[in-house]
């Protein structure tokens, strides 16, 4: 194995893990990662997707014990069965909407500069969401309708554009709803489960003819990396949210969106299309 491919892996296993859950955008980050690392092919986008799945049994690492409850009370217990179905609600926008125009907006959109203006606008969106006063009615995930489930699968759906941030949408779509801050967060994490897996599930068949078995420790090293970095960021931002709101990540955006379109308006970086 290639070991300048392996550290690649390791990088992008990293920035996934990182990103996936923080309002930044991780496929954003990638798809800049990816091109400056000229890792930027078919077979580098399908390894940008799989590895979310690194990311995602961290969240259920994380959470094993709520999940675990879930599973078993799905017979018995109304409030596991609210909780699935808020996730099927919610998961159905983001997954109609992928199945009609994703093919589009990878044509057009996974782009360097589309990603750092999508950048850019979602950290005016959070830093004018956290200046409006949030009057909180959902405290926790538990106290959540299906009404609250659909109008956070509609936000989700926004991250269709790459450089939104999937958990930045949610995130922002809950506190706009009137879900307190940890239970617009932790939903995020929860979306995350069935709304990745799916995506993973669905990149994997569609393009099965890009995986070879010689490709074995690349995607290992993929996969460890973005599970370590997303269960240690998972942590710190609960941590992080128990006192502090998301203008921080705001202005993080606004920077990063510039410095992109500044280095390729200057001819600094060769910003290429991924």
């Amino acid at each position: 194995m290639d070991f300048t491919l392996l550290l690649h892996a390791l990088i992008l296993g990293i920035v996934e893990g990182l990103t996936e859950f923080l309002p930044i955008s991780s496929t954003g980050h990638l798809i800049l990662a990816g091109d400056l690392l000229g890792f930027n092919d078919e077979r580098g986008r399908l390894f940008m997707i799989v590895i979310q799945t690194g990311a995602i049994l961290a969240v259920c690492w994380e959470y094993r014990a709520r999940l675990g409850r879930v599973a078993r009370g799905l017979g018995h217990d109304a409030e596991a069965r609210r909780f699935v179905v808020n996730l099927a609600i919610a998961f159905l926008p983001l997954a109609l909407l992928g199945l009609a125009f994703g093919k589009a907006i990878k044509a057009h959109l996974f782009q360097p500069v589309p990603v750092a203006l999508a950048f850019i606008v979602g950290g005016g969106v959070i830093l004018w969401a956290e200046r409006r006063r949030h009057a909180v009615r959902v405290e926790t995930v538990d106290d959540m309708g299906w009404r609250d489930a659909l109008l956070l699968g509609l936000a989700q759906a926004f991250a269709l554009i790459p450089g939104t941030s999937r958990s930045g949408a949610t995130i922002i779509g809950g506190l706009l709803c009137g879900l307190s801050r940890k239970a617009a967060t932790e939903f995020s994490f929860f979306l995350a489960v069935p709304t990745l897996f799916a995506a993973t599930a669905y990149e994997l068949v569609k393009e099965r003819h890009l995986l070879h078995f010689g490709d074995a420790g690349m995607w290992a090293v993929g996969f460890a990396a973005s599970f370590v970095s997303a269960f240690l960021c998972v942590r710190w931002l609960l941590r992080y949210i128990s006192s502090h709101d998301f203008t921080l990540f705001a202005w993080y955006r606004i920077a990063f969106g510039f410095i992109v379109l500044g280095t390729a308006y200057a001819g600094l970086v060769n910003w290429s299309r991924p």
